[in-house]
Formats: C-alpha cells, structure tokens, sequence
C-alpha cells in the first residue's frame, strides 16, 4: 500500500526566488539585445564621435524584426518602460534648489519663459501643420528641454493616449532632436561670437538652447572653461522643468482617452522619485562618488531604452511622418535660439 505524497509545491507561489527566476528568464533574451545595442552605442561613439542616442536607435531599427519575436517582446518592453523611468528618474541627483540661487532670478525667469514658450510654439505649429497637438507637445518639450531625455518622459506621461504611432513620433523626435544638437554644437559658438555675446553669456546661450547634454558641454568648453561650466550650469536648470511639464502633460492629455482605456497617474512614479532624489539632493550633500554613480546608471538606461524603442519602430512607418514633421522640429528649435538669443543680446544679461 502506498503512502499518499503530499502535494508538491507551486513554485510559482511558493518560492519568490523561483518566480523570479521565471521572470528573469522572460525578460532575458529582449533585455540582452538591448544591453548588447547600447554596448555597441557607446563603442561607437567613443570611437567616431557620433551620438550614443542617435546609434542606439539606427541600430534597433536595424533589428526590428526581433520586436515580432515572442521571445523577445516582454524584454523589449521591460527595457523601454521601467527601465526609461529609472533613467530619467536618477536626473534628480543632478539638479538641486542650489543652481537657481547661483544663476540669479532674471537668468531663471528667461528659461523657465522660454521652456514655457518653445512648447506654446511647438503646439501652434503641429496645429497650423495639422501635426496633432500631442505631437506639438512633444517635439516642443525635447526641444525645449533635454532633447531625448525630455521626448521619453513626455511620451511615456501620456501613456495610452498613443500606442504604435507614438512610438514612432518618438523614434522620430528623437533622431531629430539628436541630429539638430549636433549641429547645434558646431554652429551656435559661431553664432554666439558674431552675435558678440560674452563667454558668461555665450555659455547661457548654448546651455538655454542646444538640446542634449554631452553636446551642450562640448559646445561650451569649445568656446572656454567659463563658457562650459556655465552651458553645463544652464542645462541642468532646464531638466528641472521636466517635471511640471510632464506634469502639464498628463494632464493636458487625460481628457483625450476615452473611458475604455487605462489613463495614466496625473503625476508618474518616475516624476515623483525624479523630485524627491532632487529634494533630496537639495537638502543633504550627497557624495559625489554616489551622484558620478548615479548619472552613469541614468545614461546607460536611457541608452537601453532607447535601444529598445528602436527596435520596436518600424522604419518605414517613421518615414510616414512626413517632411512637415520635419519642418516642425527645425521651426521648434529656430524659435528657442532666436529668442533666447534676443534676450541675451537686447535684455544684456
């Protein structure tokens, strides 16, 4: 006769560590391909001097046909998801209440007006273009202000008011963005000196305008050590205007779902930890080991998520944006320098 064995356990339910391990294998095989593309981004990058961001998304779009792959999917959109959020929720540690005192109220109000304005104008051209207003949004918000950084967050705030075709908004804003810093960086130091602009002021004009970081220090230390450290300055007071505008856009954009879709937070979690790491930052010193660490963590998860936006985007479809998306970007980003530009030129800051 034989002894009934007990039931043997689930372990599904009764063993955590097991059930990670199901999780991890489930992620594994998308969030290695977008590990190894951001690898292969920054290599590049450090070997031929173009954006990490920039090849991060040619070479997932390359690879997009890993998207239609089951295997892949739930990695991939771990990795453009949670990992995004972590990445821009780590831009906290970079920023604190401190920069504001240090660049003076007037220098403050003129970028908080034109943050403010380049997305105003962002919205009226996609209207008078018939681009869409979330569109206007977005590409006015990654212009106005941190470029890649900026169209993620924004897009990820609205959550499901756009599936595929956001996606493809946001593949495209990005590479735009990317491509027009670029540029930015070797023109706008000339322009700065035929403007006759001072290194103080040069270092305002690219840190107000130039839309990625690495691009904005490297205009600026092209120009001077002053210069730089000031553009450096600058930027990072315009990724503190992150958060109210995803703010302004979860709520803009709400009333757009309809009810048989999952709306998103009025504020989301990666925007809250953003705020509490700066408030953080702002009231004890953190030990610049721990912000290096931190700022190295947030560059690689943009970068992966990045990569995994990529190689969810079709090319073709990108294509279909059309050369009036184009033109909205360029327009977007005229309209930041010129009226920055006119501040510093009329207003003599």
């Amino acid at each position: 006769m034989s002894v009934p064995s007990s039931a043997s356990p689930d372990p599904e339910r009764d063993q955590p560590h097991a059930v990670l391990q199901h999780r991890w294998r489930r992620l594994f095989p998308g969030l290695s391909v977008t590990i190894l593309i951001a690898l292969a981004s920054a290599f590049l990058s450090e070997h031929y001097g173009a954006p990490a961001m920039l090849l991060a998304i040619l070479i997932g779009l390359a690879l997009h046909f890993l998207a239609e792959d089951p295997k892949t999917a739930e990695g991939l959109d771990f990795a453009s998801r949670t990992v995004l959020r972590i990445g821009i929720a780590l831009l906290g540690l970079r920023v604190s209440v401190a920069m504001f005192a240090e660049l003076g109220a007037a220098v403050i109000a003129m970028i908080v007006a034109a943050v403010a304005l380049t997305i105003l104008f962002g919205l009226l051209a996609a209207r008078l273009t018939n681009q869409g207003a979330a569109f206007g949004f977005l590409t006015g918000g990654a212009v106005a202000i941190c470029g890649a950084s900026a169209a993620m967050a924004i897009s990820a705030a609205l959550g499901s008011t756009r599936s595929k075709e956001a996606d493809q908004q946001m593949v495209f804003t990005v590479i735009g963005v990317t491509m027009l810093s670029t540029l930015a960086m070797i023109f706008y130091p000339i322009v700065a000196s035929l403007a006759g602009l001072d290194d103080h002021q040069t270092g305002i004009f690219l840190g107000a305008t130039i839309h990625d970081v690495a691009q904005v220090a490297g205009a600026g230390f092209s120009v001077s050590v002053p210069a730089g450290e000031t553009a450096v300055f600058v930027k990072l007071i315009r990724v503190t205007m992150l958060a109210p505008v995803v703010l302004v856009a979860a709520l803009a954009f709400r009333r757009t779902i309809t009810s048989d879709v999952k709306r998103p937070p009025l504020l989301p979690g990666f925007v809250v930890a953003f705020l509490i790491l700066a408030g953080l930052n702002s009231l004890v010193s953190i030990p610049p080991m721990i912000a290096d660490w931190a700022g190295t963590i947030s560059r690689w998860a943009l970068l992966v998520a990045i990569a995994a936006v990529g190689v969810k985007t079709s090319l073709p479809e990108v294509f279909k944006i059309g050369g009036r998306a184009i033109g909205l970007l360029v327009a977007d980003t005229v309209f930041l320098a010129a009226l920055v530009l006119a501040v510093l030129v009329f207003a003599g800051l």
